[in-house]
């Protein structure tokens, strides 16, 4: 009864209803078309990193800086960051490999370097990556030319869309067998390592960030990192244990060799006994030192970050917060895809959320419009109201009542607005309009012409925002509706 009441009483103030519908419309559309826009820029982004090169989960040590793959995320402190290596490394496998819904493991160590091939050079990211794990991680690549980087063997990976670049500019196209020639500036000065290009392959849903990604064998990235491979604890051999034993007239009361006649034997190591003794012993005990040990893989590491896929259905905040618990005593940390993929993912939140707080200030002043034509139309009706409450309707009644009306005309405002956005989504899409930007292509379909896909999250979301701005604009004109005294307004009436 409320319900019909309420749709005689919007058709009786056509002109009040028509304006509070075409309020609500226009926001409405605003939001769903912005957002359809964001989210899928998002969607396409999210699923661009996840499928080739981030994965769900990225674990690295934890500071006070958050970091991407391949420097810090703050771009003043990115030029002199140097990305530390992974602790404990052996320890923090344990327990990925004991979490519950992960179904893929890999390893990375990256860093940059100034690319070199006969005839051109420029600044490239370098990922050094386990092949044996990585390649079946990621089905976003896709190979073009030449074959996979094999484990065990020196050699690098590019873009399809990187040789172009590199034969555009000026240089002759790197092919695979394309000698490459890697130069890293660091605190133990320059470091040089010629690869070669062994394939090249492109992205699934390419970006620019991606195309200046180069794959390499783990070890070239750790000797232009200067990163010492972590391995057992040093053990010395016997030569060099008997040698610690030595004194300094021992070791120089040597005999001449009787089957050479020179003195490469000393008294401290028979020729019977079969320990020799070379020029690094003999420093290392002048020095009175022992080697620097390597660290042992439960202390260190040689390895940036572990790259996780998640089984599917699986909410990587779960396995996060779990993984996070488990691994702060080990000093890293898990974090998601878009803190790894660094600036360009941020930056689409950081658009998503400008968007919206721009989309918050116009619904706002709507809000208020709309509370001014509803206030107005309260007035109106101040007979009608008296006479209600005169003959018994209490005050959840006319609550009710109003309250009805505006969600009527809201549910139609929102329907409205999401059908125009569609239909313009429509309109857009069968224009065919070539996008000039690769990077602006991959985030909304990846293919040369516009394309954009209609979210129905997104759609359920407008229908929502129009309701609840129009049940926040009924707030101030029900409770004024309800303080209507019935015989002021039986005689106004």
């Amino acid at each position: 009864m409320i319900w019909l009441m309420a749709l005689r009483n919007i058709i009786r103030n056509k002109k009040n209803s028509l304006v509070i519908i075409l309020l609500i419309t226009v926001i409405t559309f605003l939001f769903f078309i912005g957002n359809t826009l964001i989210g899928r820029a998002e969607q396409g982004l999210r699923e661009s990193f996840i499928e080739s090169i981030t994965a769900d989960v990225v674990i690295q040590k934890s500071g006070d800086i958050t970091m991407n793959l391949f420097g810090a995320n703050t771009p003043v402190i990115d030029e002199f960051f140097t990305i530390p290596v992974l602790p404990a490394y052996d320890l923090v496998m344990d327990v990925v490999s004991a979490q519950r819904g992960v179904s893929g493991v890999t390893s990375q160590v990256s860093g940059k370097v100034l690319l070199e091939v006969p005839g051109f050079r420029e600044p490239a990211l370098l990922a050094g990556v386990d092949a044996d794990s990585y390649f079946p991680l990621f089905e976003g690549i896709q190979l073009e030319a030449g074959r996979f980087l094999e484990a065990g063997e020196y050699g690098a990976m590019m873009t399809v869309e990187r040789a172009d670049r590199i034969a555009y500019l000026g240089g002759s196209r790197p092919e695979p067998g394309t000698p490459l020639l890697f130069t890293s500036v660091g605190d133990t000065g320059f470091k040089i390592r010629e690869v070669p290009l062994v394939g090249l392959y492109r992205y699934r849903n390419p970006g620019q960030f991606m195309n200046e990604v180069i794959l390499a064998d783990a070890e070239t990235v750790r000797v232009l990192n200067s990163i010492q491979t972590a391995s057992s604890a040093f053990q010395a051999d016997g030569a060099a244990t008997e040698l610690l034993d030595l004194s300094l007239d021992d070791l120089f009361a040597g005999s001449l060799s009787p089957e050479t006649g020179d003195a490469s034997e000393f008294s401290g190591a028979s020729p019977e006994s079969g320990t020799g003794f070379s020029a690094g012993e003999l420093d290392l005990f002048l020095s009175g030192s022992e080697p620097a040990p390597v660290l042992s893989p439960a202390f260190g590491g040689d390895w940036h970050f572990i790259l996780l896929r998640l089984a599917k259905g699986v909410l990587p905040g779960r396995v996060i917060a779990e993984l996070n618990e488990k691994l702060k005593p080990l000093g890293a940390v898990a974090v998601n895809w878009r803190m790894a993929a660094g600036n360009s993912a941020i930056l689409v939140l950081l658009i998503q959320t400008l968007f919206n707080a721009g989309v918050f200030l116009v619904s706002v002043a709507g809000i208020i419009a709309a509370v001014n034509i509803l206030l107005i139309s309260v007035f109106r009706r101040t007979g009608e109201i008296g006479t209600l409450r005169a003959i018994g309707a209490g005050d959840g009644y006319i609550r009710g009542l109003v309250l009805a009306e505006n969600i009527i005309l809201a549910c139609v405002a929102g329907g409205l607005g999401v059908l125009g956005g569609c239909g313009f989504i429509r309109l857009v899409n069968s224009m065919g309009l070539v996008i000039p930007n690769p990077l602006i292509a991959s985030l909304l379909g990846g293919g040369p012409v516009l394309f954009i896909g209609i979210l129905p999250y997104i759609a359920a979301s407008s229908l929502a925002m129009a309701v609840v701005l129009g049940a926040a604009a009924s707030l101030y004109p029900v409770e004024t509706a309800v303080r209507i005294d019935p015989i002021v307004a039986v005689r106004r009436g």
